[in-house]
């Protein structure tokens, strides 16, 4: 297995997004409630075990499945899923706690 810089660099901003978007995620539901959450899964599992339990678990797995998409040469695929989630997660949830 060759080791790509670039791939390296993109699974850490990726695991970045998602420690970020789960944090922000947790500030937002406790200060705004359980409303605020779009996803609506999301918001089901928040509800069914907690906010913090429900928000480990996905973004556990989202991390998870970020890694093995790292470890089978998917970079690409990674690059543009962290721009995705700091694009549509991680900043909506900025502007709308610090805004």
């Amino acid at each position: 297995m060759r080791r790509s810089l670039f791939g390296d660099v993109v699974v850490v901003a990726f695991l970045i997004a998602q420690a970020s978007d789960g944090v922000l995620t947790y500030v937002g539901v406790r200060t705004y409630g359980l409303h605020i959450e779009g996803n609506p899964l999301l918001g089901w599992l928040m509800a069914w075990v907690g906010q913090g339990v429900a928000l480990t678990v996905a973004k556990t797995a989202a991390g998870a499945f970020g890694i093995v998409l790292h470890l089978t040469s998917v970079h690409r695929v990674v690059a543009l899923l962290t721009v995705f989630y700091f694009a549509a997660a991680v900043v909506p949830w900025i502007r709308i706690l610090f805004y």
